[in-house]
């Protein structure tokens, strides 16, 4: 039986197959004849091409599905055959692969012109035809499935998304078209797009089609420092350039050169390989020959130097600095406190003491939340570590630094002291009271926590030692939305793959939605502790349901309070309404999250006191992850 696909590919060069159109096309198929259909037409045919790459040497097969969405499938009066099209299609290679050979769900672009005009076709349509499409592949057996041939970002992204929706845990492969000088017609470039899908939730990032191989090598190279993160590459190169002979399309590209320069692009870090339009099994027979696969060095590595290294699983099991410090047998407890928008920072820091001495676990500074500019979140945990003597969290964005400057920044937080990191992509620069700024977003949540998981591993995100480890306990930002939870719980499963051991939430203002997120997100091995902000005022609970992204205070709450005239009452029958909701849950939860409601400190204190009074353990899941993870 074969390995599972991620776990192989890892140690080895997968040789995938070639084009099924250009191949179908020299079979006999007529030109301009849909290709999908024939999974119900002409399956024996689909079956034999399968076939033939398999005898050539292809460890991965695609499904003949590139086109079989809802959009194109419509030209042909097919629209109600989508999903029965793709389950065809993936039973007819899985039948073809047997039990060796890996089978890849192919989706195309929608046909749908980026970027998209909303009054004729919206992005939940678009994702409702690539979540249909998906499903059908699922439901007919594939391996992996692969997105590709995609000149849009924008859609590429939608369509990973909708993938993720129906199968979360399935390994995907996502290639865009990079025609010249490794970008797209756009502009957008090979790097920042193998990125931003791999964040996504892609688990392998590429390129296919395209102006030919020579292209390709360019766009495989600018994507080279993914594949030193760990990420791994995929390429499918056309066979050169075509031209018309006869009413014949003819690809120059030789499978010898071919097969040359796909080595090439394996010294960059790819390791799935395969052919796109002009291939044949030809190419991928000399690819067999020629190509040398196994496991390669990423060109760039030293080979003077030996770095550290340390096995992944260590790394990921490593609770750090702040997790490691928390007191067995009591409910931990992070307060939030951002930074003065000026250089007073005093009172927070003498709030700061008054939390400690109150029994807080941690405090938990924003970096410019909102995009407002504020003091350094650096800085002041680094005066709050010294002179109150609790642990402290530093959000790091992806929005204000480009990767050397966020790198050059962690390795200064962990000189400084500093062992807990909540990573987060940050706010859009858009809403800023700063003249002339713009976001950079190098990396955003993922990339952050790779590399954060490469520093405690004592590793640059070029591979190269630092010649120590950090310390960060690693944490992560989770959204959770009871009435649509999914997609949000595949993110927070990802994160926790990449190494995030804790997660902090947005503000939940319910029993039933505390104890909705804790169970279903009790198979994910890290702490969870739900955001509780302790609404003050009728217009602060309105403010907060309708302008804050990912807030919803609950209607029964905002009634309560908008029945007192006074401010003063709100305040207190929304203080005693917090004082319930902690009550009702601190027996349960991993750890509670206080966010100071206009930084106010005292309010906060105010439940600290509540939850070290009621002497509550929690769930004790700190405990038993404490244990269960080695701290090397």
């Amino acid at each position: 039986m074969k390995p599972p696909f991620l776990e192989y590919l890892r140690e080895h060069v997968v040789l995938a197959d070639g084009a099924l159109g250009s191949f179908l096309y020299e079979k006999g198929v007529e030109r301009g004849r849909n290709l999908d259909l024939l999974n119900l037409q002409s399956a024996e045919l689909v079956f034999s091409v399968h076939e033939e790459y398999i005898r050539a040497g292809s460890q991965l097969i695609e499904t003949n599905t590139f086109g079989a969405n809802l959009f194109k499938l419509r030209e042909v009066g097919a629209e109600e055959q989508v999903r029965e099209i793709n389950r065809a299609g993936a039973a007819i290679a899985v039948k073809a692969a047997g039990h060796q050979v890996y089978v890849a769900g192919s989706l195309g672009p929608s046909g749908i012109n980026f970027p998209l005009d909303e009054e004729e076709f919206s992005a939940e349509d678009i994702s409702q035809a690539f979540q249909e499409q998906t499903a059908g592949l699922v439901e007919g057996g594939v391996d992996l499935l692969i997105v590709e041939t995609f000149t849009s970002l924008q859609e590429i992204l939608l369509a990973i998304q909708a993938a993720r929706v129906v199968a979360p845990t399935m390994p995907l492969v996502a290639q865009m078209v990079f025609p010249a000088r490794g970008t797209t017609v756009r502009g957008k470039d090979a790097f920042s797009c193998g990125r931003a899908m791999a964040e996504a939730g892609a688990d392998v990032v590429g390129t296919n089609c395209g102006r030919g191989i020579d292209a390709m090598v360019t766009a495989v190279a600018l994507m080279m420092p993914l594949a030193r993160e760990g990420i791994l590459l995929s390429a499918f190169p056309n066979a050169g350039m075509p031209e018309m002979d006869g009413d014949r399309m003819i690809y120059p590209a030789q499978p010898a050169y071919m097969a040359a320069r796909a080595g090439e692009m394996i010294k960059y870090g790819v390791h799935l390989i395969g052919g796109c339009c002009g291939t044949n099994p030809a190419h991928i027979q000399e690819f067999r020959s020629r190509l040398k696969i196994r496991p390669v060095r990423i060109r760039g590595e030293s080979q003077a130097e030996p770095q550290e290294s340390v096995p992944r699983k260590e790394v990921e099991d490593r609770p750090g600095g702040f997790l490691s410090s928390l007191q067995p047998g009591r409910l931990p407890i992070i307060v939030e406190l951002d930074p003065p928008t000026h250089l007073d920072v005093e009172p927070v820091l003498a709030g700061a003491g008054e939390l400690a001495r109150a029994g807080a676990d941690a405090i938990s500074l924003g970096e410019n939340p909102l995009a407002i500019l504020r003091t350094g979140n650096l800085g002041v945990a680094t005066l709050m570590r010294r002179q109150a003597g609790i642990q402290t969290i530093i959000h790091q964005t992806g929005r204000d630094l480009n990767a050397l400057g966020l790198q050059s920044r962690m390795m200064e937080a962990h000189l400084l002291g500093i062992e807990a990191v909540l990573a987060v992509s940050g706010d859009s620069a858009s809403a800023t009271d700063q003249p002339g700024v713009s976001g950079v977003f190098d990396l955003r949540s993922y990339g952050l926590l790779r590399m954060l998981r490469n520093l405690n591993n004592g590793l640059n995100l070029a591979g190269r030692s630092i010649k120590q480890r950090t310390n960060f306990s690693v944490g992560a930002a989770f959204s959770f939305r009871a009435e649509s939870p999914g997609l949000q719980i595949q993110r927070l499963e990802k994160k926790a793959e990449l190494g995030a051991r804790f997660a902090m939430t947005q503000p939940l203002f319910t029993r039933e939605a505390v104890e909705e997120m804790m169970a279903k997100t009790r198979h994910i091995d890290i702490l969870i502790f739900p955001g509780i902000f302790p609404v003050i005022s009728a217009r602060n609970a309105e403010f907060l349901h309708n302008e804050v992204p990912g807030i919803t205070v609950p209607l029964e709450l905002r009634r309560q309070l908008a029945a007192f005239e006074q401010v003063s009452d709100q305040r207190k029958a929304a203080l005693d309404y917090t004082r319930q909701l902690v009550e009702t849950i601190a027996p349960v939860v991993d750890g509670l999250y206080f966010i100071s409601p206009l930084n106010k400190w005292e309010i906060a204190l105010e439940f600290v006191r509540q939850v070290r009074a009621g002497n509550w353990q929690g769930s004790g899941r700190a405990d038993r992850l404490r244990t269960t993870h080695s701290t090397h």
